[in-house]
């Protein structure tokens, strides 16, 4: 059975004076200020949809390393994951980078490579941005 998350935006004005809120409708935990001059020039104050991309793909990632892991008998006791996505006005979206860190006992540097790879192909999210080249940088911590 499928489930539905719902994000809400309402815009006014021009697209480069303009501005809008958008709201996590499912979970009523936030709304965010957006405007144009932020997405093209990220700053403080207001968030962009690369941003909440970032996030998502952030998040799915985390959660699908950790189930691959638990799956493989070495459980996780940490994931910290960072992602970065590149827009450039005029072209888009142009790339994405997934930093994660972990500290998995027992698991081997070259493992957790294999499995930081399969996740960055295969987590839901990843596969919902494949038109979007991600780079990846894994590491172990001990």
């Amino acid at each position: 059975m499928a489930t539905t998350s719902t994000a809400r935006t309402h815009w006014e004005g021009a697209l480069e004076q303009g501005s809008g809120t958008t709201e996590l409708v499912t979970s009523g935990v936030a709304t965010f200020d957006v405007a144009w001059g932020k997405r093209a020039e990220a700053g403080a104050g207001t968030t962009n949809p690369e941003e909440l991309i970032a996030a998502a793909l952030a998040t799915c990632y985390s959660m699908a390393l950790s189930h691959g892991l638990t799956g493989n008998g070495t459980p996780p006791e940490s994931i910290d994951t960072e992602v970065g996505v590149d827009f450039v006005a005029g072209t888009g979206i142009t790339g994405a980078t997934i930093t994660v860190r972990a500290k998995v006992p027992g698991l081997s540097d070259e493992a957790f490579q294999h499995f930081a790879e399969d996740t960055k192909e295969n987590c839901p999210v990843s596969k919902a941005l494949a038109g979007v080249e991600k780079k990846l940088e894994a590491s172990l911590e001990a």
